[in-house]
């Protein structure tokens, strides 16, 4: 019983892992992110050619962890939920995406606006 509901606390945390990496973005998206986390470090920390060989090669590492975790997390998952629970639990994953890629649009759109409101000498009230 206390693995069932450890497996199904782990299933339902891993959509969260998952918003940050959402679908499509496939290997040369996270290069392209931490790219720019190193990038922004660089200029932050004037970091040293060395150094940031360095976090290129911690943060591959970190990559590769998460994807071996999450895989690993997955089969064990498997060897619990039955084939119908899998499939609900794909589509609650599914769901709780969509959800926040609407939330994400709508933020984006916010954004805009103030942005677009701030340059045409409007003020833009925060709530």
């Amino acid at each position: 019983m206390n693995k069932k509901i450890i497996a199904i606390a782990i299933a339902l945390a891993l959509p969260l892992t998952a918003a940050a990496f959402p679908p499509g973005s496939g290997k040369g998206d996270m290069e392209g992110r931490h790219g720019q986390r190193i990038e922004r470090l660089a200029k932050d920390l004037d970091l040293t050619e060395e150094q940031r060989t360095q976090l290129e090669s911690i943060f591959k590492e970190q990559h590769e962890k998460y994807r071996a975790i999450h895989e690993e997390t997955r089969g064990r998952m498997q060897e619990v939920l039955n084939e119908e629970q899998m499939q609900k639990m794909e589509a609650l994953k599914q769901q709780r995406h969509e959800k926040w890629k609407e939330k994400r649009q709508e933020k984006r759109q916010e954004r805009r606006q103030e942005r677009q409101e701030r340059k045409s000498g409007k003020t833009v009230d925060v709530q």
